[in-house]
């Protein structure tokens, strides 16, 4: 059989297309949202993922540790007046999003010193938290928020006295009683609505103090105790809260300093913007947002087990991924440490002495262990970073050592993508989120934004799926959140809804009803909203007198008194100048509301009208849906800005900075036909039923499943097993052979044209190709070999013109840079130019393919060593592999063998040919054509082309690696050196 020799080009794919620049007109669409799978199935793959991660070895514990800022909890201190210290510090505390309601949890302590009440933000986080609890034990790692106190005259009466403490139905039937009970004295009761409210007549206001341990520890036991009356009153959907306790200077400076006038604009794009932080300064809060997040990873490293699985939640903890893997003793060094020998990050307020910090912050381990960290941490500072290694080395075998497995973190961001816009921490922050296994964002579009800001701003490279940060890959994905369908039915449902509707009917009785509800910040676009239902009463006067705005707002979180003036006059200015004596257009509350009156208000509404600047997964789109479901069927408005605007597809979608297409579309859905209407909200109510926050929190456990255990992440690898290789190979009916050239069956040189195979692998080649049942073939990305196929013949290659003109631009005004033209492929290098400026050079140039360029032609962007690659879109390794495979679907035995960076395509698809957790028993595994193929056809023959059922199975591909045992990669297993190559083949051709 004569040898089959194929010629490919090296490449990794490259997931995401980046943006232009990070201006919002500037966008890219995202892709069509595919079918969602349904929650059972999202829950199969879960079980499955887990049962393939045990059978392999590695510890699942069944536990789950949320780690998000705040606690679903408020918490109330109820002292006497006497006792209430004059240094405290006593404030109004915030106006919630919505009045507390009669049937919201509460729960009072035995002794009458606190007061725990349920609190409504964030529901469908909980919600998803709290869908998980049925399989998994669910753990809550928060602050606790500003504790409320309320003081008193005289003591509260206590229960009688018992030996023991109450029981699980007692909890319930005593500690949690209807709203409106008193008691004699007339205190309100544990269930009494509104923590706001004044009580026993006074207010609830704001304590500064600290907490003693004592206190806290005190606190702790009552919200373990909460915790289990909430879950018997939910049906056994617990969480249990695990409380982290901040100085009051700290948590002040973390929230209301560096996220509200720092991230959250950054975030929302408003640092050009009226915002609190209008002058780019260093931020004074930057140490107190370090150190919570310091304090927020000693807490998980004090209740972690070997198989917990973490996710850290939002902006608030951007750093906590990286240290909670610092606080348990696995990270990966910036430059290149392994796991076990780590130099913890220092802290901001912490001194250098000599070549080591100094810091008073202890960590949450047993004394014996902080006294050998001490003692391992003194030998390091002898030597600074190579003297810390030296120390850990010569002092691991002494004391004690905490086993820990692996780490597995995964960050969900509830905000849009990250503005891609360099700060003075930008580094820090990245590096904080790289620590986890996958950061998942709420749509493509804004993990397309984060991979792009870690490649132009950072330097950072691009890697199949994720980010390669000095050599550890962090996947990136997305996950759209909903509303907890159910909860939100039951609210809509409740008999004191319909009177709430009755009378809005009545109010606005002969009038259309536009209703808007949001938080008063710059993101939410509500002065927008407001500049174009004014553009609608100007350019549509028929509307005069019939159509009412309904606006409710609530304080922001970067409260701005110049918007709040600005909504005020011109709220008097639309009614000054369109309002008559019995008609006012706007009705604008700045207030909370009863959630009886809020999904009244969107169950009668005619248009729902929203329009954010920017903004993430907006859920009151997603209430309107539902409560429409059962009245007016109304269209919904919504900014193109929003997550949800590529999920809601049949919404009326505009820009809010266009305020005449935006009064369009208001007239459009005031005046849309019944039966356009009915189509419109099926389509809507399809998609919120698809993505609710059950699925939502199911997908994210998988998606980090998926990203933990080797199963698709670079790791190290066991030496080729012979045995088992040569049995593998005797047992097969069709055996695939696929080898690298250079640095696989010959040793790397200097010069590639002086790579030539030995006469002896010559030799062992051929008899491998000999053999009937095999089918050899040499891929490589070298030109000039007569005897291998050039993939490229049949692709449009018409792109390397455009490219190189971009390449000479660079070349032309960088220094020592060149360019190197392939028959398919084009390079620009800048190996010889000035290290930072090349780096400079080499990312606008990047930024310029990808965001330019790559969406509009079929090609690939790498990131190389000192140069930066453009190829094909579809040749590349791990395609022609696919390609491969689909060619030879009764193959049932592979062996693949490569040694570089871009051989690690080969074995990323042959691991990704299988479903995550790998195939299911009597299920075939299905391979659909391959890139490869389909993008040299018509794209009506290419959907003429069958799926293809291959015959192979995991344990029968053999992906092997050249190189040291250490070596991260997708292989299975390793040799250390061509010959060692040519050694297994000619052990399976003399055996055959």
């Amino acid at each position: 059989m004569p040898l089959n020799f194929r010629r490919t080009l090296s490449i990794r794919r490259h997931p995401l297309l980046h943006q232009r620049n990070a201006d919002m007109d500037s966008m890219h669409p995202d892709p069509d949202p595919l079918p969602p799978p349904s929650l059972s199935d999202i829950r199969a793959q879960v079980s499955r993922l887990e049962a393939a991660h045990r059978a392999k070895g590695h510890p699942l514990s069944g536990r789950v540790i949320h780690v998000c800022h705040h606690l679903p909890v408020e918490i109330v201190k109820i002292a006497p007046e006497s006792s209430v210290e004059p240094g405290g510090i006593l404030s109004p505390p915030m106006t919630p999003e919505f009045k507390p309601e009669d049937h919201d949890t509460t729960f009072e302590s035995v002794d009458a010193k606190w007061r725990i009440h349920a609190r409504t933000a964030h529901p469908a986080m909980v919600s998803g938290m709290k869908s998980l609890s049925g399989t998994h034990e669910q753990l809550v790692v928060a602050w606790t928020g500003e504790v409320l106190l309320q003081t008193q005259t005289q003591p509260s009466p206590k229960p009688p006295q018992t030996a023991t403490l109450p029981t699980m139905t007692n909890l319930v039937n005593n500690l949690v009683v209807p709203a409106q009970a008193s008691d004699n004295n007339g205190d309100v009761s544990p269930g009494a609505p509104g923590l706001h409210a004044q009580q026993n007549g006074r207010k609830l206001m704001v304590y500064g103090g600290e907490f003693s341990a004592e206190e806290q520890k005190e606190l702790a036991g009552e919200l373990q105790r909460f915790s289990e009356v909430e879950a018997k009153l939910e049906s056994g959907a617990k969480l249990t809260y695990v409380p982290v306790f901040l100085p009051p200077d700290v948590s002040k400076g973390h929230y209301e300093g560096f996220c509200k006038k720092t991230l959250w604009p950054l975030f929302h794009y408003l640092l050009w913007l009226d915002s609190t932080a209008t002058v780019p300064s260093p931020d004074p809060s930057w140490a107190a947002y370090h150190k919570t997040n310091h304090l927020f990873a000693q807490k998980v490293a004090e209740i972690w087990r070997p198989g917990d699985l973490v996710i850290v939640h939002d902006y608030h903890l951007l750093l906590a991924p990286k240290m909670i893997r610092e606080q348990l003793g696995q990270v990966t060094h910036q430059h290149g440490w392994p796991a076990s020998l780590v130099t913890p990050s220092p802290q901001p307020n912490e001194k250098r002495t000599g070549m080591d910090w100094e810091s008073n912050h202890s960590t949450p381990t047993a004394d014996a262990q902080n006294k050998q960290k001490s003692v391992k941490d003194k030998v390091g500072g002898m030597l600074g970073h190579v003297g810390s290694a030296l120390g850990h080395h010569l002092l691991g075998s002494g004391g004690e050592h905490k086993e820990t497995g692996e780490i597995m973190i995964g960050m969900f961001m509830h905000t849009p993508g990250p503005a891609r816009r360099s700060s003075g921490v930008c580094l820090e922050i990245l590096d904080g989120m790289l620590g986890a296994n996958i950061v998942s964002f709420q749509t493509y579009s804004y993990s397309r934004h984060f991979v792009s800001t870690c490649i132009r701003v950072c330097g950072y490279e691009s890697a199949t799926g994720g980010i390669d940060a000095n050599g550890s890959v962090t996947a990136v994905g997305y996950c759209p959140i909903g509303i907890d369908i159910q909860r939100v039915s039951h609210d809509r449902d409740a008999p004191t809804v319909k009177p709430k509707m009755d009378a809005l009917r009545m109010l606005y009785k002969d009038k259309k009803i536009i209703v808007g509800r949001e938080k008063l910040d710059v993101a939410k676009g509500v002065y927008n909203k407001l500049q174009a239902f004014e553009k609608l009463l100007q350019v549509y006067p028929e509307w005069r007198g019939k159509v009412v705005l309904i606006q409710v707002t609530t304080p922001a979180l970067s409260e701005s008194p110049k918007l709040e003036r600005m909504t005020a006059e011109l709220v008097s200015h639309i009614n000054g100048l369109y309002g008559t004596l019995d008609f006012t257009p706007v009705h604008h509350y700045h207030q909370a509301i009863d959630r009886d009156e809020y999904f009244g208000l969107l169950s009668v509404a005619d248009l729902a009208l929203i329009t954010s600047l920017r903004d993430g997964m907006n859920t009151t789109s997603m209430e309107f849906i539902l409560c429409q479901d059962k009245t007016n069927k109304s269209p919904l408005v919504l900014s193109e800005f929003m997550g949800t605007a590529t999920s809601f597809q049949s919404a009326l979608t505009i820009n809010p900075h266009d305020l005449l297409g935006t009064a369009e579309a208001i007239n459009k859905g005031l005046t849309m036909p019944q039966s356009e209407r009915e189509e419109r909200h099926a389509q809507l109510f399809e998609s919120i039923q698809g993505h609710t926050s059950h699925t939502w929190a199911a997908t994210i456990l998988r998606q980090l499943l998926e990203n933990v255990g080797g199963e698709h992440t670079a790791h190290q690898t066991p030496a080729l097993d012979l045995g088992r290789f040569k049995s593998g190979y005797k047992q097969a009916k069709k055996r695939l052979m696929l080898f690298d050239y250079d640095g696989t069956l010959t040793p790397i040189v200097k010069v590639p044209s002086q790579a030539i195979p030995t006469d002896r692998t010559r030799e062992a080649i051929q008899r491998l190709a000999e053999d009937p049942k095999n089918v050899v073939y040499l891929i490589s990305g070298r030109d000039g070999e007569e005897d291998f196929i050039n993939m490229t013949e049949s692709l449009d290659m018409s792109w390397m013109s455009e490219v190189e003109e971009i390449f000479r631009y660079y070349m032309e005004r960088t220094s020592g840079s060149t360019i190197e033209v392939k028959k398919a492929s084009i390079t620009w290098h800048y190996r010889n130019s000035d290290p930072d400026f090349g780096e400079f050079q080499c990312k606008q140039a990047l930024d310029l393919l990808e965001s330019n360029l790559a969406p509009r032609r079929p090609i690939e962007v790498l990131v190389g060593k000192k140069n930066l690659e453009v190829r094909p879109l579809a040749v590349n390794k791990g395609e022609i592999v696919r390609r491969l495979m689909y060619e030879n679907p009764d193959a049932d035995f592979i062996f693949c063998a490569g040694d570089d960076k871009t051989d690690e395509d080969m074995f990323r698809s042959l691991r990704t040919i299988f479903p995550p957790g790998g195939p299911t028993e009597n299920e075939p595994t299905v391979l659909k054509p391959p890139v490869a193929i389909t993008s040299a056809l018509e794209p009506e023959e290419a959907d003429e082309l069958p799926d293809v059922t291959l015959a192979i199975t995991p344990d029968s591909i053999f992906a092997t690696t050249v190189g040291p045992p250490a070596k991260k990669t997708l292989a299975g297993w390793h040799v250390t050196c061509p010959e060692e190559v040519v050694e297994a083949i000619e052990h399976l051709v003399d055996e055959a």
